[in-house]
């Protein structure tokens, strides 16, 4: 049986006291991923993001028209969020969602590797419930040999590529979407990185 999700106390706590510092270190407007996820949903869709940080992206796809739900593990990054966005965004972590068939994507973009790794399969698990049937899921992660923290004490789950391709083989979705590649962080240590999306069983 796997464990609640539940977040990092120091991981919370180094973007509640850094959290613009964060957002000042990424100075782009939004993520391109969002660039190969929104072509793929209706025009006027319901998209989940969890952890939105400061708001960039939930901004870009509320530009284009798309609903959001805007949540971040994080008030400092909420507040954040707020600020951009004109309206509030939720606090809510990963462990939190309890929704059902709600919504017709759900958006992790560098969010769910700070999940540890032991309440990955619960977050997954909410997800999967929390999206429609045919619904899609984008998330990408670290890859690394098992979780441990960065430089700045921030925990990663740094997931080796195959554990977490078994976690996603084990849900009721479909992997329509893989993406290899290397990036750094604010940590600027340049790592590999895996983009994954997903789309929800009709059954």
């Amino acid at each position: 049986m796997s464990k609640r999700a539940e977040i990092d106390p120091a991981t919370q706590a180094f973007y509640q006291t850094r959290a613009r510092e964060w957002a000042e270190a990424f100075p782009y407007d939004h993520s391109r991923f969002l660039d190969d996820l929104l072509p793929r949903l209706a025009p006027g869709a319901l998209v989940l993001e969890l952890g939105c940080g400061d708001g960039r992206d939930a901004a870009r796809m509320e530009a284009l028209g798309f609903r959001v739900d805007a949540t971040d593990g994080t008030p400092a990054m909420a507040a954040l969020a707020q600020e951009k966005l004109g309206r509030p965004a939720r606090v809510m972590q990963f462990g939190e969602l309890e929704a059902s068939s709600e919504y017709d994507a759900v958006y992790a973009h560098a969010s769910l590797h700070h999940q540890p790794f032991a309440g990955l399969a619960d977050a997954l698990a909410r997800i999967e419930r929390a999206l429609k049937p045919g619904g899609l899921f984008f998330a990408n992660y670290k890859l690394g040999d098992g979780e441990h923290r960065d430089a700045l004490g921030r925990l990663y789950n740094f997931p080796p590529r195959a554990d977490l391709m078994a976690l996603y083989e084990a849900r009721d979705w479909t992997v329509i979407a893989v993406k290899d590649y290397e990036d750094s962080g604010m940590d600027k240590v340049l790592r590999p990185w895996i983009a994954l999306t997903v789309q929800r069983n009709d059954t």
